[in-house]
């Protein structure tokens, strides 16, 4: 049986703490990533941490619920296209770019981690498990 409730609590905190920092930091982020930010570009970074901040919530507030086959089905399914969406562009970018940072490698694994376990999530009955 999977654990629902630590799956969504951990994507809810990692979600938020990636949105509250690209909220507030996001000439903090560029430097690590050496890149060089325009104020468009710090921008579109903030309304990114905007983004990640309400999905977090969104995990967070679906955390205690049943999750899984037809239940909470559109909250698993955002999650799944979001982490698996973006876990095959990083792993694109990794593939093509041989010099990115270190840093860009531990937000693929980890977004294929999540990408893996929401698609699990979708295809898995939790009525069964407690039978």
């Amino acid at each position: 049986m999977m654990n629902t409730k630590i799956l969504m609590t951990l994507s809810a905190v990692t979600l938020a703490l990636a949105g509250i920092a690209l909220t507030f930091a996001p000439e903090e982020i560029l430097l690590t990533i050496s890149a060089e930010g325009t104020p468009a570009l710090i921008l579109i970074l903030q309304l990114l941490g905007a983004l990640y901040f309400g999905f977090g919530m969104l995990n967070w507030m679906t955390k205690t619920g049943r999750i899984g086959g037809i239940y909470n089905r559109p909250v698993a399914v955002a999650n799944f296209s979001h982490y698996a969406i973006a876990g095959l562009a990083l792993m694109k970018s990794l593939t093509s770019v041989s010099d990115l940072p270190t840093v860009i490698w531990v937000v693929a694994i980890v977004y294929a981690a999540f990408a893996v376990a929401f698609g699990a999530l979708l295809f898995w009955n939790p009525l069964k498990s407690q039978n």
